[in-house]
């Protein structure tokens, strides 16, 4: 893991530097691109307008996981980039609510130029937010964001459009079930695991997907059952798409959820909207065998040891990823540009769909992580 990067330039050389770019700082367009230790610090000098003196500290829900190791090579980067300096942190894992809060006070003590943070509960950060808006510190939600923060407190998210990464997955399902789901003769069902039923994030996913793939369907011709925040039921429809939402959020009731629709003999598809959605699709699978291109073709969402294998196996026809290094990079872009006090506005970071055939392309592959 690389903990610390210090690119040093001689007095001498910053002198010059600073003489020939003087009168030369240029307004950047913000657009997109395509174990305790809890923190690590970027500190680079480049050519990039007025940027060197700038600081920006970078709060994740999380430190260890490969995801946000993945975000922090983005961060890493753009600070490279931008000639800034930045300083990751986040708590020991993604139920520290109390210890992220801490970490935003530390950081909003350290005066920054803006802030970057992927909010574990705004509830619990509001007074901290509050101060970083009083302060005329700016802050970029990252990853989730910082829903419900006060108004005007966070400047621009950089994150996953996740209702057009749940449509992504509907169409790539779409293309390997059409046959099946084009004017059937009998009832056949397109299950959906999700999480749970709040998370902005897996609520956008899960719409996406039922959504898009009722449109591609037909909407007459397909119904939505099993929850009642997407319910859409039609008379006579002969594709059901049914959606299963464990009572709890445990690794038994998900995958009792999964196997509800396992064990349905007319499911041709299944949809798991994230990681633990699609480990639960997994461990139901096992002794069924019901899951394989000839069979009930399964989609995923992000990656992990468990989701891998299985796509590497066939067991899988694939899964969605976002792209960790994407969403650090324009956290960081949009907070230097907020630090300069430029107009921003929030970032899609995008999302791939791999399979077998490409997880190991360079593109793809430093998306995932185990």
């Amino acid at each position: 893991m690389k903990l610390k990067k210090v690119v040093a330039m001689g007095i001498a050389t910053v002198l010059v530097a600073g003489m020939m770019l003087t009168g030369c700082g240029k307004k950047e367009e913000v657009t997109p691109e395509n174990t305790e230790n809890t923190g690590t610090e970027t500190t680079t000098e480049t050519d990039t307008g007025n940027s060197e003196n700038l600081t920006v500290e970078i709060i994740a829900k999380g430190f260890q996981h490969d995801f946000w190791q993945a975000v922090l090579k983005g961060t890493e980067k753009a600070a490279e980039e931008f000639g800034v300096t930045t300083n990751f942190v986040g708590p020991a894992n993604e139920s520290a609510i109390a210890e992220q809060v801490e970490q935003l006070n530390n950081a909003i003590n350290k005066g920054p130029s803006a802030i970057a943070l992927a909010a574990l509960d705004t509830s619990a950060a509001v007074d901290a937010i509050s101060n970083a808006q009083s302060k005329g510190i700016p802050i970029v939600g990252f990853d989730s964001g910082v829903p419900g923060a006060p108004e005007g407190s966070v400047v621009a998210n950089a994150a996953t459009d996740n209702y057009k990464a749940g449509e992504l997955a509907a169409e790539k399902m779409y293309e390997a079930i059409k046959d099946k789901v084009t004017d059937p003769a009998e009832t056949v069902r397109i299950g959906v695991v999700a999480q749970e039923a709040n998370s902005d994030s897996i609520t956008k996913r899960t719409a996406g997907f039922v959504e898009k793939m009722s449109s591609l369907i037909g909407e007459d011709k397909s119904t939505v059952e099993g929850h009642d925040k997407y319910n859409r039921k039609v008379d006579g429809a002969k594709v059901v798409i049914e959606v299963r939402i464990p009572s709890e959020v445990s690794d038994n009731a998900g995958k009792t959820e999964a196997l509800t629709l396992l064990n349905k003999a007319d499911l041709v598809g299944i949809y798991g909207s994230n990681e633990f959605a699609s480990k639960c699709i997994i461990n139901a699978n096992e002794g069924m065998n019901k899951l394989g291109t000839d069979k009930v073709i399964a989609i995923g969402f992000d990656s992990g040891a468990l989701q891998i294998d299985a796509i590497k196996s066939g067991v899988f026809y694939g899964s969605i990823t976002q792209d960790p290094i994407s969403i650090g990079y324009n956290a960081v872009k949009l907070a230097v540009a907020a630090a300069k006090g430029e107009a921003v506005t929030d970032v899609d970071t995008g999302c791939q769909f791999y399979n077998a055939e490409n997880i190991e392309n360079e593109d793809i592959a430093p998306l995932l992580y185990e």
